[in-house]
């Protein structure tokens, strides 16, 4: 009986005296807060203005910013929810919203108020006043109410009331904390770089300014996957599994012919891209195969240098191979001056004479020298010439050739006469004054020395480059520039020209130049630094270095108007043999005649106008086109000739269209555009 006494008192004391001791407090706190309260808490919020500028979101008299209060706790009895919540206006006032100013809060803790809203105090200088505080309650409102809703019919009591309050407290306050963590973020982040924010407008812009995905990428990703598989191939880790090699060598071939000849991304097969993907798959699973990187740098590396060395044997495969075309007679070349020497030894010797040929020493004519062993490039010079001269009968042609074209050369301008310009067809045999004892270059040419440099290129002496080893450098109608007065005896001017031109205008005005008693009249090529003297002239030499300056203009040959009589008078020929003499060794220069001819007229070179002569249409591809059209002479220079298969093809028609591709010697030889 006692202890059932005992344990009765103890129930009493621990469930009974709370309710009383806590519906007692509750009374007491009903009649301090009265319906004024609630009455007046409405029309503050209500009083709130609309346009942004100067509501303020306190439900509380305004305090310090400078100091923080303790938040006061309040409990509301069902009629004072049920009114709040018909109003709209939750009770649960968060201080700001979006704002950049840091802020603290306070939660304060009162055991007699489990149930109470948390009203917190603001700094009012830093409240932010562009967004509707009202439209932000209102909406908090109408998500609770979705999320919690409050029933006020029957069954509801002010325990579901307090225990709804103390969760949305709750979760009130976790939310709070974490913006409160976003804006400090901000802040500082602010405070470091600045007032640096844009507006949201150009948010979707930044979206849009992604860079543009590269041509080709499919093709080039296909291509170093390839690569990547090879690398994991030659890895240690990758030899050790069959199985992972079977697959990445299955995928490589896959790859490979989805690659197949494609060269751009619209020529790759439709399961391009699934092949991607599994060789994709298979390059990650080698990926996590590697402990380290060491090895596959080491192996990228080495084939890195292979790749270097094998690019550096390919160009100097492509040199030599461009060489070797450049030197090549194409065979319809060939078949040419073939053909017109069987046609020219069938006529008989009264057939074999040209024209007019009393008009080969007029003085007072036109006077053109053209050395070639070429026909075909020789007709086009002539035909372009007379094409665009104002008076082709004042104009004649002193071809010389060597012997074995001296017949075609004859040949092809007795069938196809230039119209009424005079024609002279010369064999270089004929000149008996020309011979080793008078021209250094001849023996020089006949020496032991420059056959070993030609044709025992794996000697020590032999030059690498293989510019000089065209055998334009070995003949010697490459040299006859140089021996003019001799040729042409009685003639006061002659024009030079090259058998690798075209002309577009008319010349004759180069005949009525003053050449201010210079001898050489030529384009300047100073444009660009590899022409000036030091890139053709050895400078180390001190009888270049002593005479000639390293930085002077150098000119071109193709086009040139030279003043015989000022040749004689300055005895050309003697300097021009000279400094052949001392270069015996190919100290001073390597071959050519460029470089002779600089020395030769140094101080002696009247520049002509660069409209006269356009050069670099045998090896710049980027010749301007308004330069080609108001140029008198556009000069094929370099290797890529328009007659060979590695011409420049949009140069190739300024040459071709003096051509005419159905004569019958051209079809014959099977020659085509």
């Amino acid at each position: 009986m006692m202890v059932r006494n005992v344990v009765m008192g103890m129930l009493f004391i621990t469930v009974i005296a709370p309710i009383v001791l806590y519906t007692d407090r509750l009374g007491t706190f009903q009649g301090f807060y009265s319906s004024s309260s609630s009455n007046g808490f409405v029309e503050d919020v209500t009083t709130i203005a609309f346009n942004g500028d100067t509501g303020r979101l306190n439900l509380l008299p305004q305090e310090s910013a400078t100091k923080f209060k303790e938040p006061i706790g309040l409990v509301f009895s069902d009629n004072e929810t049920q009114s709040l919540s018909n109003s709209g206006v939750s009770t649960s006032l968060s201080s700001t919203d979006g704002g950049d100013s840091e802020q603290d809060w306070q939660l304060g803790e009162s055991r007699e108020h489990v149930s109470a809203r948390v009203l917190s105090t603001t700094n009012v200088e830093d409240h932010p006043q562009t967004v509707n505080p009202i439209k932000k309650v209102t909406d908090g409102v109408q998500q609770e109410n979705q999320i919690k809703p409050v029933r006020n019919g029957e069954g509801n009591s002010k325990e579901g009331v307090i225990k709804a309050e103390s969760k949305e407290f709750q979760r009130k306050s976790d939310g709070v904390s974490g913006d409160q963590k976003v804006k400090r973020e901000k802040a500082s982040a602010t405070s470091r770089g600045g007032d640096k924010r844009e507006p949201e407008k150009a948010r979707p812009e930044k979206q849009n300014d992604r860079p543009l995905p590269l041509p080709d990428a499919r093709i080039k990703h296909l291509k170093d996957q390839i690569v990547r598989a090879r690398v994991y191939l030659s890895l240690p880790s990758t030899k050790n599994n069959p199985h992972f090699t079977r697959e990445i060598r299955l995928r490589m071939k896959e790859v490979q012919r989805a690659l197949g000849d494609a060269s751009k991304d619209s020529d790759l097969p439709r399961n391009a891209y699934e092949k991607l993907k599994a060789m994709d798959v298979t390059l990650a699973k080698g990926k996590q195969m590697q402990d380290e990187c060491a090895a596959a740098v080491k192996k990228l590396r080495a084939m890195l240098h292979s790749t270097e060395e094998q690019l550096r044997v390919h160009k100097k495969q492509t040199l030599f191979l461009t060489q070797l075309t450049a030197k090549t007679i194409p065979k319809g070349l060939h078949c040419l001056p073939l053909r017109l020497t069987t046609e020219y030894y069938a006529l008989n010797s009264s057939q074999q004479e040209f024209p007019n040929q009393e008009k080969l020493e007029d003085p007072q004519l036109y006077h053109y020298a053209l050395f070639s062993d070429n026909v075909l490039a020789a007709a086009v010079v002539v035909n372009s010439t007379i094409m665009h001269a104002k008076n082709p009968a004042n104009h004649v042609f002193h071809i010389v050739t060597d012997r074995l074209n001296y017949a075609a050369m004859r040949m092809w301008f007795l069938v196809n006469p230039p119209g009424k310009a005079t024609i002279q067809v010369q064999n270089i045999e004929e000149f008996t004054w020309l011979n080793a004892s008078y021209s250094p270059v001849l023996k020089q040419l006949g020496s032991q020395a420059m056959i070993d440099y030609y044709f025992r290129t794996h000697r020590a002496n032999s030059d690498s480059n293989l510019k000089f080893r065209n055998p334009k450098y070995l003949s010697i109608l490459n040299h006859l520039r140089f021996y003019l007065p001799q040729i042409f005896p009685k003639l006061p001017k002659v024009l030079f020209v090259d058998d690798d031109i075209v002309v577009q205008k008319d010349l004759t005005g180069l005949w009525s130049l003053d050449l201010k008693g210079n001898v050489n009249g030529a384009v300047e090529t100073c444009g660009e630094s590899f022409h000036r003297f030091d890139r053709y002239l050895n400078f180390s030499n001190p009888l270049i270095s002593k005479n000639f300056d390293p930085h002077a203009c150098g000119w071109a040959y193709g086009m040139n108007i030279f003043d015989l009589n000022q040749w004689k008078r300055q005895n050309i020929t003697e300097v021009y043999h000279t400094w052949q003499k001392l270069n015996h060794d190919r100290q001073l220069w390597k071959l050519g005649t460029l470089p002779p001819g600089l020395i030769t007229f140094w101080k002696r070179t009247y520049p002509l106008d660069r409209s006269w002569h356009v050069l670099g249409l045998g090896y710049n591809p980027n010749v301007g086109q308004r330069d080609i059209e108001r140029s008198a002479v556009i000069h094929y220079n370099g290797n890529m000739k328009p007659w060979l298969e590695i011409g420049i093809p949009k140069y190739r028609n300024y040459w071709s269209k003096y051509v005419d591709y159905d004569h019958v010697y051209l079809r014959e030889c099977n020659i085509n555009p």
